[in-house]
């Protein structure tokens, strides 16, 4: 997730608000993120954005994402 300058959004990238605060989805990200639903939990361990999206087939763990020798 980065932060983005008014002047770096594309004319095709998607502006979602919502109780003040500004997503900027890039236009190539969108057909991967329909649906996707996004929240903020705050608790006692841990604040994070969590994202929950229906579509997708499954999850990959970072540390099956790269081969070690």
């Amino acid at each position: 997730m980065n932060y983005a300058e008014p002047d770096e959004v594309g004319k095709l990238d998607e502006l979602v608000e919502e109780n003040d605060v500004r997503v900027i989805v890039d236009s190539k990200a969108l057909m991967f993120l329909v649906g996707t639903e996004m929240d903020y939990v705050d608790d006692e361990i841990k604040s994070e954005f969590v994202f929950n999206n229906p579509n997708s087939k499954g999850t990959l763990a970072v540390e099956k994402a790269f081969m070690f020798d």
